[in-house]
């Protein structure tokens, strides 16, 4: 395991050539990766999601492809759609694949589009193939939708619909850089450099082999239980949630734990993982109710009371 610890150390220093800081939303991007699920970037604009993803897909020689979520965009520009053509004086119907067909697909601000075009990407996210018409089509793997997304409060923004974000394996939470770090950045990027040219870590073959190694990872009985009652309490504390989790928040904090025990270089999955990992998977599956909301509770805090409540 230690020799994979040296790999994924290598890739936050490649990525780190690009983007500066960022270093916990790069892990846990590569968190969702290993765990083949989806991951969601929720930060103001200009702190480098799409940049994150983008050089990430490289360095991962992934095929990549960018959807820029507006207000207009249609399902079909998003799943593709079928196109009239001519051949030998006939005319068929011959299907035009959309950007979703990707290793890798950047849903840039998905909060920006209209729900029903944020639900024609449901099922290639769940079940990692599109249907156009009487047609279904594979998706290549690996696959994932790594998308972006403003915070709620700014204009123009449509909430994502609980399904769907139930479809996100991790929220991930980008804030604003240090003061050392902005610093570095105006520097690097206000002066002229040469373009920095970004080796090539892994394959796709060697992603489906470490998403295979992740299922393998142990962990014990009792750490599993102790998951399956922290979900279970976000359905019984009802002075402070709403609603709760669902059973695949359950499967998903055990994956992100042991993905990130893998990251670490370990063989197993310990209580500190689980702890880490908690607040991305659990913060877009649980909704306050008024009382928490009213004493101006964030989700994270609440959670992180959950977690002191559930004695392991």
């Amino acid at each position: 395991m230690k020799s994979y610890k040296a790999t994924f150390e290598s890739i936050k220093k490649e990525m780190n050539k690009v983007v500066v800081g960022q270093d916990e939303v790069i892990e846990q991007v590569l968190v969702a990766i290993l765990a083949n699920g989806n991951a969601l970037l929720e930060g103001f604009p200009g702190l480098a999601k799409t940049l994150a993803v983008r050089t990430l897909s490289e360095l991962l020689n992934l095929k990549f492809s960018r959807i820029q979520n507006t207000p207009d965009l249609m399902p079909s520009d998003v799943t593709g759609t079928y196109l009239i053509e001519d051949s030998g004086g006939k005319r068929h119907f011959k299907f035009q694949p959309g950007p979703i067909f990707a290793n890798i697909v950047l849903a840039d601000e998905i909060n920006r589009a209209t729900p029903k075009t944020q639900s024609a990407m449901l099922e290639a996210m769940q079940e990692r193939q599109v249907t156009v018409g009487n047609s279904t089509f594979k998706l290549d793997e690996p696959f994932f939708v790594l998308a972006t997304q403003n915070p709620i409060e700014q204009e123009g923004t449509y909430p994502l619909p609980e399904a769907q974000a139930d479809r996100f394996l991790l929220k991930i939470k980008v804030d604003y850089p240090t003061v050392d770090d902005e610093y570095e950045i105006a520097n690097r990027y206000t002066s002229e450099k040469p373009h920095t040219r970004l080796k090539v870590l892994l394959n796709k073959t060697h992603i489906v082999s470490l998403q295979e190694m992740t299922k393998k990872m142990p962990i014990a009985t009792d750490l599993k239980k102790y998951v399956v009652n922290l979900i279970n309490t976000t359905r019984t504390q009802k002075e402070l949630i709403q609603y709760g989790a669902s059973p695949r928040a359950s499967i998903g904090l055990i994956m992100a734990a042991k993905a990130r025990a893998m990251i670490e270089g370990r063989n197993f999955v310990n209580t500190q993982d689980v702890h880490a990992m908690a607040p991305s998977v659990l913060r877009h599956r649980v909704i306050l109710n008024f009382e928490a909301e009213r004493k101006g509770m964030s989700t994270d805090e609440a959670i992180k009371e959950l977690i002191q409540k559930v004695k392991k």
